[in-house]
């Protein structure tokens, strides 16, 4: 596999690609945007309100979408939003942030819409803590990819798919419901994100594997903590 890796500062190094088909490089760029690690808190809501049959039974479907919305609001719309606007003023070079030093930004904002997030959810006794984990979570995981992208340029999609097979890993545990499929589509989602990642050349196996630990140990710490 060829490597892309950037320096610090730099700009992302010419690789040549000719050797990936490119229907295939397109697909990867589908996988990598539809399972982008921002939209991950989303899909994540939604299978614990609409999904899970015990979490949020009771509750109204008004109020779970009230719930998705926040979530959606805080987690996703505010870090897009403020992405949008760093670019538009000049702080990045790319919306899609090719180097380290762009991705300080991107962790440190999202690191506070993140906290912000888990910390209205955990202000709500009426929501069911296992959201409140998996957010805080996310919380951590912003933190920690922050502090490894001092030393390199850890995958953002693979700390989204770790968190992803984390919190499914945490529910199945609980043994709230029958978790085989679900995990297994976790797995699987991971598995074509991470391949995703590494057919576009923006990381190294190292940087992948490292993401998706850091990701699952990240959930598993946020359950420790709220459940």
């Amino acid at each position: 596999m060829l490597n892309s890796e950037l320096s610090f500062s730099g700009k992302a190094e010419p690789t040549d690609r000719s050797h990936q088909p490119g229907i295939v490089r397109f697909f990867a760029q589908v996988i990598s945007i539809v399972f982008h690690p921002l939209f991950i808190p989303f899909y994540v809501c939604w299978f614990l309100a609409f999904i899970h049959p015990s979490y949020f039974s009771g509750f109204s479907v008004p109020y779970k979408l009230r719930v998705l919305l926040m979530v959606t609001i805080n987690a996703i719309a505010y870090p897009l939003i403020t992405i949008l606007l760093l670019k538009a003023l000049g702080f990045i070079d790319s919306v899609f942030f090719y180097t380290q030093q762009d991705r300080i930004l991107l962790y440190v904002t999202s690191m506070i819409f993140f906290f912000w997030a888990q910390y209205s959810l955990r202000e709500q006794p009426q929501i069911p803590r296992i959201l409140v984990a998996f957010m805080f979570g996310v919380f951590i995981s912003s933190a920690v990819a922050l502090i490894a992208n001092i030393y390199f340029k850890i995958s953002m999609h693979a700390i989204g798919m770790g968190g992803l097979i984390g919190i499914c890993f945490i529910i199945m545990q609980q043994n709230t419901m029958l978790m085989t499929w679900a995990l297994s589509t976790a797995f699987l989602i991971a598995g074509l994100v991470c391949t995703a990642r590494l057919i576009v050349g923006d990381h190294t196996s190292k940087e992948i594997y490292t993401g998706l630990l850091a990701g699952f140990i990240c959930q598993l710490t946020g359950a420790a903590i709220h459940l």
